[in-house]
């Protein structure tokens, strides 16, 4: 018995490595969401004050396809993708909405200014509920939205050009159908 009171650390010792262990070749990235193949949430958001674009809501979403990128000023990350999400804009015309996590007005007008506003609408979710409905975990995220209205796909974490490649541009030719 007294051994048995002294293996039992030991044990639970041993079991979590073996989790930690199997869990240390999974792709932090791979988040899975509920709302892949269901409609965006219901939602409405304003623009950002003076920015120039209009803010969007749920009904905004239906007609063609959007790629929603989930951004803030603050976040290094977002700085990092941003020439890529104008690049993509660019390139592919895609309609491209941003929802502004926060956010002071100020700080997202001055980040788009520097950084430019591929934006096509730009809605301010200062108190972050709309990202909670989309099941945001963190800034950035991009989602890509079919034009019936429908999450088709969510990249967590900042795009870079392979991500681009290999998971964005075929998801976007996947929703256009």
């Amino acid at each position: 018995m007294r051994y048995l009171l002294f293996a039992l650390p030991l044990i639970a010792l041993v079991a979590l490595v073996a989790v930690f262990a199997f869990s240390i070749d999974r792709d932090p990235g791979l988040v899975r969401s509920v709302l892949i193949d269901k409609p965006a949430p219901v939602f409405a958001m304003q623009e950002v004050p003076e920015l120039g674009v209009p803010g969007f809501d749920t009904a905004s979403l239906k007609g063609e396809v959007t790629v929603v990128n989930v951004f803030a000023s603050w976040c290094i990350p977002c700085r990092d993708e941003h020439p890529l999400l104008v690049a993509l804009k660019e390139v592919t015309g895609v309609r491209l909405f941003g929802i502004n996590q926060a956010d002071a007005p100020e700080n997202a007008r001055a980040f788009l200014a520097e950084l430019g506003n591929p934006y096509d609408a730009v809605g301010t979710d200062r108190d972050r509920r709309v990202s909670i409905d989309w099941g945001v975990y963190g800034v950035p995220e991009t989602f890509v939205v079919d034009p019936q209205g429908i999450i088709t796909f969510k990249h967590v974490g900042p795009l870079t050009p392979d991500a681009i490649e290999t998971e964005l541009l075929p998801a976007i030719e996947k929703a256009r159908g």
